[in-house]
């Protein structure tokens, strides 16, 4: 019987792959996500959830550890977690009334092997008013969040649409993990998926 890993110190993702019904545990890891962002965005957050991933599963090699990470890009810019008040307030103002993308990549390691995959929302802001982000900015939530907002809390408010998978904006995309999960390669898994 292999146990599921998930890479991550992320409170979102741990209740996102609770979603799965399959036990699992929390090892974070400590992988340094400093990388270029210059390059396409599916691409980075493909090599970081590879890194979070592997690094964890080396100290597991008969288990099944899930790395992700996200980022948000708009206009094929990557706007990363804002380091400062003021930066939150020049996302937001840039986001305010255009779609941008969310992309999450997923590394499964099993093995010694690394399946990864990452999926795509596009979201689609209303007119923000300075008061509005103002307040947004004064509840905390921008703050460790890709974008400067999170849509499961408060920064649902700003969004007009959404286009794609929901939870994949959240940060874990659990329908795609879940077919992945479910094939024959993880069969020693426990629970529903591995039926």
């Amino acid at each position: 019987m292999m146990d599921l890993i998930l890479a991550s110190g992320s409170p979102r993702r741990k209740e996102l792959l609770q979603k799965l019904q399959i036990p699992f545990i929390v090892e974070k890891s400590d992988e340094d996500e400093l990388i270029d962002l210059t390059g396409p965005p599916e691409a980075i957050v493909k090599e970081l959830a590879c890194r979070k991933a592997e690094s964890v599963a080396a100290h597991f090699p008969e288990d099944v550890v899930v790395g992700a990470d996200t980022v948000v890009a708009l206009e094929d810019r990557i706007l990363g977690k804002p380091g400062s008040r003021d930066e939150a307030r020049r996302m937001l103002h840039r986001l305010s009334g255009k779609t941008h993308t969310v992309y999450t990549g997923v590394a499964v390691c099993c093995k010694g092997e690394t399946e990864v995959f990452f999926e795509k929302t596009d979201v689609t802001f209303w007119h923000l008013s300075e008061k509005e982000i103002e307040q947004y900015m004064d509840s905390g939530e921008p703050f460790d969040k890709a974008g400067a907002y999170g849509i499961q809390g408060l920064g649902a408010l700003f969004v007009k649409g959404v286009s794609g998978d929901y939870y994949n904006v959240v940060g874990l995309p659990v329908s795609r993990l879940y077919r992945v999960l479910s094939g024959p390669k993880y069969a020693g898994l426990s629970g529903p998926s591995a039926s």
